[in-house]
């Protein structure tokens, strides 16, 4: 018993085998065996070259963006002289990291005067008669303190009064920012500057904020009063072979990026406080506080550049090999399981050979002939 349970230990062991080559006429086999060939050869083709590109090696982008805006408006609020506002005044600051600020609205409290005007309609502040506005009401979430009154914002809201007036700056719909943005892909020594040009480089525009605001699904004027945040995504995923490094230009898109119904309206919109201080002769010191309301402009970049390596595309091509070799195996598996004559093809595949004392006196003999 031992003797035998070792010899089936030992042919386990030292057994050796060999593929056996089956020629099998059969249109169905065949079918599966092609068919499944072509699949992996479409994937590579289409999927792994066509889409993922996974023959090109990959590099992410750096980049330096700066803005230029510009454009004029004029405000005219009561009992004070028409202002005219250029990039030096609506631009705060004048220079950002990658962003820039434009002033839309704001709330002016000069020293030793007192302006009544309509406040911006909302939920809080549109009214019907004077019932609905409380004299002397001061509520941080809006823009001054109020008279008691209900005065016309327009010739169909009514809104309460209150002191200090709002200035909103309607004309910065029209404003326009020229967007310079550098590109660099240091492992493929790839740069290139995006200006724009009518001539040699016209799709890196000039754009206006509306059009900025309106491609995200908002209205300028509306936003205008509360402020808000706005991102410029600017996607430089470039196909760098030789066929197509000269098509290699930025991709704009344009969203949303605050929350313009917050919980509880609790702080909508963007807004900040800055002051400017002033002497009077006398040497008594006296300063006018504006609140700014406006939209903020955030420029995200981001990219990747793909270009022909020779390491990813013998890689992928080994693994497309390897995905070629599981196709005999896709059609064993066929023959063996969905076919009527599977048990006769299961014993034709698979073959014992016994070395005994006859086969060797054959095999001898055979060699004698020989």
């Amino acid at each position: 018993m031992s003797g035998t349970c070792c010899q089936d230990t030992l042919h386990c062991v030292l057994d050796y085998e060999t593929p056996k080559t089956l020629v099998i006429p059969s249109l169905r086999v065949g079918c599966v065996f092609r068919f499944t060939q072509l699949l992996v050869v479409l994937y590579v083709l289409v999927y792994v070259c066509v889409i993922q590109r996974a023959y090109q090696d990959t590099d992410s982008v750096l980049s330096t963006v700066t803005t230029k805006v510009k454009g004029f408006s004029l405000t005219n609020v009561s009992n004070q002289e028409p202002q005219v506002w250029d990039a030096a005044d609506y631009i705060i600051p004048p220079q950002g990291d990658e962003s820039f600020f434009v002033l839309t609205n704001m709330i002016v409290t000069p020293d030793q005067i007192q302006s009544r005007c309509a406040e911006p309609p909302s939920p809080s502040t549109v009214c019907v008669d004077d019932c609905d506005c409380i004299e002397g009401l001061n509520d941080p979430r809006r823009n001054g303190v109020q008279t008691g009154l209900c005065v016309n914002f327009s010739e169909t809201v009514q809104t309460c009064q209150v002191f200090s007036c709002p200035a909103l700056l309607a004309a910065a719909e029209n404003f326009t920012v020229l967007i310079k943005n550098s590109v660099i892909y240091p492992k493929f020594k790839f740069h290139r500057s995006c200006e724009f040009n009518r001539k040699t480089d016209p799709d890196c525009p000039i754009f206006k904020l509306k059009h900025i605001v309106s491609e995200a699904g908002e209205d300028f004027q509306e936003m205008a009063v509360k402020g808000g945040i706005m991102g410029i995504l600017i996607d430089w995923s470039c196909d760098l072979d030789w066929w197509w490094a000269d098509k290699c230009f930025p991709k704009y898109s344009f969203r949303r990026l605050d929350n313009k119904n917050p919980t509880n309206n609790v702080a909508p919109g963007y807004n900040f406080r800055f002051a400017k201080y002033y002497k009077s002769p006398e040497g008594e010191e006296s300063r006018t506080l504006t609140k700014a309301y406006g939209i903020r402009f955030d420029i995200i970049v981001f990219g990747t550049a793909g270009k022909f390596g020779i390491v990813p595309t013998i890689v992928n091509l080994g693994a497309a090999l390897s995905f070629l070799s599981l196709v005999p195996m896709v059609a064993d598996w066929f023959l063996l399981t969905c076919t009527r004559k599977r048990d006769y093809y299961s014993r034709q595949k698979v073959s014992y050979l016994k070395e005994d004392a006859e086969a060797e006196s054959i095999s001898m003999a055979t060699y004698g002939t020989n």
